[in-house]
């Protein structure tokens, strides 16, 4: 039998993350990667599977929901910059130390901006911008509510607009479009050269727990149907969708009560060199009632292998895979004596989300183009294709009797960290390198605290809340803003 320190399950942006980590501060250890699709970042980290903003709070209003009081709570907002800063850095180290190689070839700078119509929007845009303009993180955000500089920064969006009603904009220079895909790609690119085995078209079928601890893990060549099994002494689970069905088959009891429930998105793509040259931002508004906070629609510049291009979207979508290249048998599969009140309980408590499902599923290519004329009045259908992109998995958690739909990540661990997975969806892959951290700090305990120098090194900021400590953040984000080429604004202390 094949013997391993590290199994990494899935080929995408986490996988790749946790390995590069782990071979920095384990240099030692034996690693291998497998993928059941013959690709790397074939599902949620491809570049048109997601909207690649580099989720750092700096646009999307979910993350800054407006309370009863009329007060806006930027604490998440606060807290997803803080783990955006941790990748960033990541990511400077990587390109400074041969992780990486160009950084433009994964990260570019492109303008984040929050968009509201109508007097209320406008007043939460404004109480918005005053709450988060304070904190370091987010210095040099503005509010624009002038229709004429609104026509000049966003011309796209500004022909055919009927300024009578009233507009405004949060506007933040240095935003950053990511290419999940190409970052993913270089990092696999080190960890071969580095020794770790990626083996393409291997699908992990199942999990056994051994009596010393360790993980046989069995594995099916997609291609022959061969099957081999690898010892492992620690085994991540980064299958994306995926991820819930394999932890299940891993029968830890941090899994019990926990389901999932899959949501496909769709995208009108514009690759129309005349209309992309006309808008170079992302731009979030608000989601519509009861729709989850993944659909929050968006316009985004997008650069994909050195080529601008534009995205509008998403529309959901459904089906019962887990991943876009799943089996229609994944969500029944999914259901288990252990979770199934959460299943049901949620399928009670969510009916506005079914319904808005059910309206986007019946939606028409016109209906989604008329959908779209919220940002660019008169749009003409003929510019744009639909695109299918990833698909989520939300999780699902029992809560008394029933359950609860969850809309984010969560890390799931064994007790004695021999397995661990990651769950959920967005802000996913832009808080990658903080979510692999967490993981090796309840995974390896021990271990962690001797990697703490290494650690410190590739992030600097580790362990301190840059929001709390000015002058660190000004140091980092200027180094990491010269490493990465980033055009963004300079922080002073």
């Amino acid at each position: 039998m094949e013997k391993t320190d590290v199994v990494l399950i899935g080929a995408g942006i986490m996988s790749a993350t946790l390995g590069a980590l782990l071979r920095q501060v384990q240099p030692d250890w034996t690693i291998s990667m497998f993928e059941r699709i013959d690709a790397a970042s074939p599902e949620s980290s491809d570049p048109w599977n997601n909207a690649g903003t580099g989720h750092s709070a700096l646009c999307e209003l979910n993350y800054t929901p407006q309370n009863a009081d009329g007060s806006v709570d930027v604490s998440k907002a606060i807290d997803i910059n803080e783990r955006f800063q941790v990748s960033r850095q990541f990511w400077a180290y990587g390109v400074e130390n041969g992780l990486l190689s160009e950084p433009s070839q994964f990260i570019n700078p492109v303008p984040h901006v929050s968009f509201c119509h109508g007097a209320d929007g406008v007043d939460y845009l404004r109480k918005r911008h005053a709450a988060l303009s304070r904190h370091p993180l987010f210095e040099g955000m503005r509010f624009i509510d002038d229709p004429a500089e609104f026509a000049d920064r966003l011309p796209l969006m500004s022909r055919g607009r009927d300024f009578d009603e009233p507009v405004a904009l949060n506007w933040t220079d240095y935003g950053t479009d990511v290419d999940f895909g190409s970052l993913t790609t270089q990092l696999l690119a080190y960890l071969g050269r580095s020794g770790v085995d990626i083996s393409f078209g291997s699908e992990v079928r199942d999990l056994a727990k051994q009596s010393d601890g360790s993980w046989n893990v069995k594995v099916r060549n997609t291609r022959n149907h061969e099957t081999r099994v690898v010892n492992a002494k620690f085994v991540f689970v980064g299958a994306g969708g995926y991820a819930l069905p394999l932890l299940q088959k891993a029968g830890i009891p941090e899994m019990s009560g926990i389901g999932g429930f899959p949501v496909s998105g769709l995208f009108l793509r514009c690759t129309n060199p005349e209309l992309v040259d006309q808008h170079e931002a992302k731009v979030y508004g608000k989601a519509a009632v009861g729709a989850p906070p993944m659909s929050v629609p968006h316009l985004d510049t997008r650069v994909i292998k050195g080529r601008k291009g534009l995205l509008f979207g998403p529309y959901a979508g459904w089906t019962p895979k887990f991943l876009k290249d799943g089996r229609y048998t994944d969500l029944i599969k999914s259901v288990k004596p252990n979770n199934l009140m959460s299943m049901v309980g949620v399928g009670l408590t969510e009916m506005g989300l079914t319904k808005y499902l059910i309206s986007e599923v019946l939606k028409s290519q016109s209906g989604r183009v008329y959908a779209m004329e919220e940002f660019i009045p008169r749009a003409d259908g003929g510019d744009w294709e639909l695109i299918t992109a990833g698909q989520r998995v939300q999780v699902i958690r029992r809560k008394g009797m029933g359950g609860v739909l969850e809309f984010g990540t969560a890390v799931i661990a064994a007790q004695d960290g021999s397995i661990s997975g990651l769950l959920g969806a967005s802000p996913g892959a832009s808080t990658c390198v903080s979510a692999m951290l967490d993981v090796m700090q309840q995974c390896f305990p021990k271990e962690y605290t001797a990697w703490q120098p290494k650690l410190q090194e590739m992030v600097p900021s580790l362990g301190v809340k840059l929001s709390e400590n000015q002058a660190l953040f000004a140091d980092v984000w200027n180094w990491t803003s010269k490493s990465l080429n980033l055009t963004g604004v300079p922080v002073t202390q």
